[in-house]
């Protein structure tokens, strides 16, 4: 397995593999995270890629300041349990530490709690137990004006 930083012409590839393993609202606001981490420091992404040539998996890393943030980790279904996700991980936080981050933090949220228990598992303590949110627009009321 090689890994290596995102080039333009694996687009497809990984958003192949988001649309397996991500919710529609959850891809279309990983590839606008992504354009923006390609625009401004496209270390910070990572795919993975089989012997064969073909990109397997995907994780999108950004920074403010001296704390980084894992956006996406998406593999390929028929590369899961495989330590692919594992690799991306610790590619991903060896370029961090390069570049002085000094915490990382990862939001787990509807959709992504799968992974939960995988980040536990590589050492990440879960620091916050709740998360509360409210819309305050519902699309599906007509306002009368």
């Amino acid at each position: 397995m090689q890994l290596r930083s995102f080039q333009l012409t694996d687009v497809h590839d990984v958003t192949q593999i988001w649309k397996k393993t991500a919710t529609h609202r959850k891809e279309q606001e990983t590839l606008q995270v992504l354009y923006q981490q390609l625009a401004y420091d496209r270390d910070l992404v990572i795919v993975a890629e089989a012997p064969h040539g073909e990109v397997v998996g995907a994780i999108v890393g950004t920074m403010d300041g001296s704390t980084g943030f894992f956006y996406c980790l998406a593999v390929h279904p028929n590369y899961q349990n495989q330590q692919v996700g594992t690799m991306l991980v610790n590619a991903l936080e060896e370029r961090f530490r390069r570049k002085g981050v000094k915490r990382i933090w990862i939001t787990v949220d509807q959709g992504t709690e799968k992974l939960l228990s995988f980040y536990c598992h590589l050492g990440f303590v879960n620091s916050c137990s709740t998360r509360l949110e409210k819309e305050l627009f519902d699309q599906n009321i007509a306002v009368m004006g």
